[in-house]
């Protein structure tokens, strides 16, 4: 892993070059999980995995988001182990055929992401933003840059009772308390992308009211926002109940082009589709 690290060292790092604001820039989803929601075990063979990364990268992803643990309601913990043996080959493999994307590992254990970053990562996507006390400051140790995001409760349970007083202003409250944690820890902030986390803890009213508040957040918190909604079910109830998740690319791609200009990135499935909606976006913006 020594050389990937040496190589990841010596480029321009792509930590030092995250997106400040809109147009969204985008991030494809590589689960490298058996259980994930709408792709699960499709990319279980590292070859597999690295062949779609590229294939993301190609259609105009500028970051690839590897994750070895499903973070979906009702989704089961696994252990560090098994998350690093699912995520480093194919952070690896990407960082061995030169993929023109960064690279980001999607991980709430600083064991994982640590062996991540040996194998050539540059992101730290923590849906926990740091709950695991090492992980803050191993992402500053290594010049990482990072995604801290909020979520109301954990993902066996967080979807039965979500309850706040006033969404917006509880997760922004959250995201400024994990952004001064980070800046103390030693990560300095233009390293530091936050989401709101769509999804993690939120009723449809929520998802909505987060997605409405979005350029509201980003100018109170300082920094750019990164934002999933990706096939998620949001999208059925607002759409189609009756759509699985992996039929949800149509009404994802139309909240996409409509979230572009309202946050610095967007985590998709399908990176080509998603860009395609982005560049209708532009064309007939005014």
């Amino acid at each position: 892993m020594a050389t990937a690290v040496a190589e990841v060292r010596n480029q321009d790092r792509r930590s030092d070059r995250l997106p400040a604001g809109p147009p969204a820039l985008l991030m494809g989803i590589l689960n490298a999980t058996p259980d994930s929601f709408s792709d699960g075990g499709r990319h279980l063979d590292p070859g597999a995995a690295v062949a779609a990364g590229l294939a993301m990268a190609a259609a105009g992803a500028a970051w690839l988001d590897v994750g070895g643990e499903s973070t979906r309601p009702g989704a089961a913990a696994v252990d560090a182990a098994e998350e690093i043996r699912r995520v480093v080959p194919v952070v690896a493999g990407l960082r061995r055929a030169g993929v023109a994307a960064g690279i980001s590992i999607d991980t709430s254990k600083a064991a994982v992401a640590a062996a991540a970053l040996d194998a050539g990562a540059e992101l730290v996507n923590d849906v926990s933003a740091g709950d695991d006390p090492a992980m803050l400051p191993l992402i500053a140790a290594r010049g990482a840059a990072c995604c801290l995001m909020h979520r109301q409760g954990l993902p066996p349970t967080m979807q039965a009772r979500p309850d706040y007083r006033d969404v917006v202003d509880e997760v922004g409250s959250h995201l400024a308390a994990r952004l001064a944690a980070a800046l103390a820890a030693g990560v300095p902030a233009h390293r530091v992308l936050l989401d709101p986390g769509i999804g993690f803890g939120k009723t449809v009213a929520h998802n909505l009211a987060l997605l409405r508040a979005l350029p509201a957040l980003a100018t109170r918190l300082g920094r750019p926002l990164l934002v999933g909604v990706s096939r998620k079910s949001l999208l059925a109830a607002l759409a189609d109940a009756s759509c699985p998740a992996d039929r949800r690319d149509g009404p994802s791609h139309i909240l996409h082009a409509l979230l572009a200009s309202r946050c610095a990135m967007l985590r998709v499935h399908d990176v080509a589709g998603a860009a395609a909606a982005l560049r209708l976006a532009a064309a007939v913006a005014p």
